[in-house]
């Protein structure tokens, strides 16, 4: 590198390079005299010279390195670019060749936002080994709907180049995507008249924590739980993931891989081995998964676990960012391939994305993969509102929530009012194919019991057992439930719709991207929540619905802890306070919690709810039986 700085830091060694390339010297002509150029006289006369190479250099030098920092600030992992590996790279006399101020700018910045996004996660779990905590329960996680990697375990012709490779969950998807669409498509989506796999293609969730630790390289899910977990004493004979393939609906788990069997299995040995009760961690869809399997492991002819296994087998349930009332931007997705993140792209961006996967592709998509209809909204009017207004509509605010789908625009094809949940479900079946709606009907369930005897009957319905406003927890009175979710942060509440006037697409409505006004931002109004589901949802059965004697007849303990939104702004991932739906698996705080819970001071933890929760489920129309109150259509 030494000729480097000579050539491009004034050295000799370019003076003589520059002497050579002239024509050979007249004797008479002193050995000072230079012949220049007319243009080069006139840019000595006008003071302005001309960009020399060494100053394209410098520029192109400063630029690049500029880039770097700028990636490595934006990097999720940050040691993927770390300075310090520059020497490995042979360019330490470039980095003596930049000016020591601008280095040393560099490097601090660097660190700053290393320590924003890659904070110790292991500190966590070294004060709470610090204070007594160590590990105690046995502890099984079962994570959300994009945290599971799947892979394809097909061996006919069209699958083997795929074989054991993640379709679901690593670079290997985002190359078959881009590089063979049609065969990631056909891998993808499930058989739609069964909901299982199609013919010739074998897709299976991937297994271990290897399985939801990091979705794609550097983008973690579980792993800083996984750390702080191992801090205080968890490894793999103590701590298990109980993944799933969640495009199936719940029943078919069990149907075609026996998921059900196998956790009662792991749940019933590590009690055993241990000759402790278990701790169950579930995340946004898997807390629905885990409600589900309450009833199953109970019900005769299903689990045959009878009423007092839950009881029996589990210590306490960690209930995080739990969609338990679904969410509301499930509609969307699956009525028109939408939801805030697209609808907010740029017109050349949408061209681009509809280039690439049109809107009918993207819900045919959802469609076939049923699971992700297990998070449409639970409740209907009781719950998300009416023509009247919504629990959470607040005080001024212009645009209720009820009304969930609007249209400005009426014809002839369109509705001829707006649509509350409960009205936009069957909306979404009459505009959709028989074999979703089939599926979905049979599937689940989004009304809500109004008495103790229609609970107790639902409990041997498998299609209610997902809904907690049609059946009860467990009958376990020593079970604890502690709900750990994040707020502040925007979240998708209702919608405007219009009619799709695209010539070739095969939906009917689109979502109104050309009406942004107040709090609705390109068609989609916003309310509160984590930026993925509704408070409504993630807060009511643990502030209120839980504390309806028919919904929780045992008197399971119930405790609340909500986790504001306070990113990092350095940090893309909100560094260790955020709220964000997936990014609160790495929050300082919640990590805190759950190494209190699996290692038996759950009892430490004291209630901390920051939001309106509380006031808006007193404004829910669910009520204890014998309370006055009108009951009010809740959709299917």
């Amino acid at each position: 590198m030494s000729f480097l700085r000579r050539r491009f830091a004034g050295g000799d060694s370019s003076s003589e390079a520059s002497v050579s390339r002239d024509p050979t010297p007249d004797p008479d002509r002193p050995a000072n005299l230079r012949v220049v150029t007319a243009e080069k006289l006139h840019q000595l006369k006008s003071g302005k010279p001309k960009p020399s190479k060494r100053r394209n250099f410098w520029t192109f030098a400063l630029g690049g390195v500029f880039g770097l920092v700028v990636a490595a600030f934006f990097a999720d992992r940050n040691d993927m670019l770390d300075l310090s590996t520059f020497e490995k790279l042979n360019l330490e006399s470039l980095m003596e060749a930049l000016p020591a101020s601008f280095v040393k700018d560099a490097q601090q910045l660097q660190k700053h936002e290393r320590d924003a996004v890659n904070y110790d996660s292991f500190a966590v779990g070294l004060h709470a080994r610090s204070q007594g905590v160590s590990a105690s329960h046995p502890v099984i996680m079962i994570p959300g709907v994009i945290s599971t990697g799947l892979e394809s375990w097909g061996t006919e012709e069209q699958s083997r180049q795929y074989f054991r490779k993640r379709l679901w969950g690593s670079w290997s998807m985002m190359r078959a995507l881009f590089m063979d669409k049609p065969s990631w498509i056909k891998h993808i989506m499930l058989d739609k008249d069964t909901g299982m796999d199609p013919p010739g293609i074998k897709l299976r969730a991937a297994q271990g924590f290897d399985a939801t630790d990091f979705f794609i390289t550097g983008y973690w899910i579980w792993n800083k739980i996984l750390e702080n977990l191992a801090t205080i004493g968890y490894d793999p004979t103590n701590a298990f993931t109980a993944a799933y393939d969640w495009r199936l609906s719940y029943m078919n788990y069990e149907k075609r891989d026996q998921y059900f069997t196998r956790l009662k299995a792991h749940i019933e040995v590590a009690t055993r081995v241990s000759n402790k009760k278990v701790v169950l961690l579930s995340h946004s869809m898997g807390s629905q998964v885990l409600y589900y399997f309450f009833h199953w492991v109970e019900a005769e002819g299903y689990g045959n676990g009878g009423k007092s296994w839950v009881d029996e087998h589990i210590d306490s349930w960690i209930n995080i960012s739990g969609c338990m009332l679904g969410t509301a931007k499930g509609m969307p997705a699956v009525l028109s391939g939408e939801m805030k993140d697209t609808a907010q792209l740029n017109a050349f961006a949408v061209y681009g994305l509809e280039k690439f996967l049109s809107r009918y592709e993207r819900a045919e998509i959802f469609r076939a993969m049923p699971g992700i209809s297990s998070m449409l909204p639970i409740g209907g009017n009781a719950v998300w509102g009416d023509d009247n207004g919504a629990p959470d509509d607040k005080p001024g605010q212009n645009i209720s929530y009820g009304n969930f789908i609007r249209f400005r625009d009426v014809n002839a094809t369109l509705p001829d009012k707006n649509l509350t949940v409960g009205e936009s479900l069957p909306y979404l079946y009459r505009n959709t194919e028989p074999w979703y709606r089939n599926m979905v009907q049979s599937s689940y369930s989004h009304g809500v019991a109004h008495t103790a005897k229609e609970v107790e009957d639902n409990q041997i319905i498998p299609a209610k057992w997902i809904n907690p406003l049609e059946t009860r927890l467990p009958l376990a009175p020593n079970l604890k439930i502690y709900c750990f979710y994040g707020i502040g942060k925007e979240t998708e509440r209702a919608y405007y719709y219009r009619e799709d006037h695209d010539p070739l697409s095969k939906i009917n409505v689109t979502i109104d991207i050309g009406h942004t006004n107040g709090n609705v931002d390109h068609g989609v109004i916003m309310g509160e929540g984590d930026g993925t589901v509704n408070l409504l949802s993630t807060g009511y059965m643990c502030a209120k619905g839980w504390r309806i004697k028919r919904y929780n007849p045992a008197g399971v303990q119930i405790k609340t802890y909500e986790m504001p939104h306070e990113p990092d702004r350095f940090s893309p991932r909100g560094g260790p306070n955020t709220g964000d739906h997936v990014d609160i698996l790495g929050r300082s705080s919640l990590n805190d919690l759950i190494l209190r819970v699996a290692g038996g001071k759950g009892e430490w933890i004291e209630e901390s709810i920051h939001s309106n929760i509380r006031e808006y489920a007193e404004k829910v129309k669910i009520y204890e039986e014998g309370e006055e109150g009108e009951r009010v259509p809740v959709g299917v």
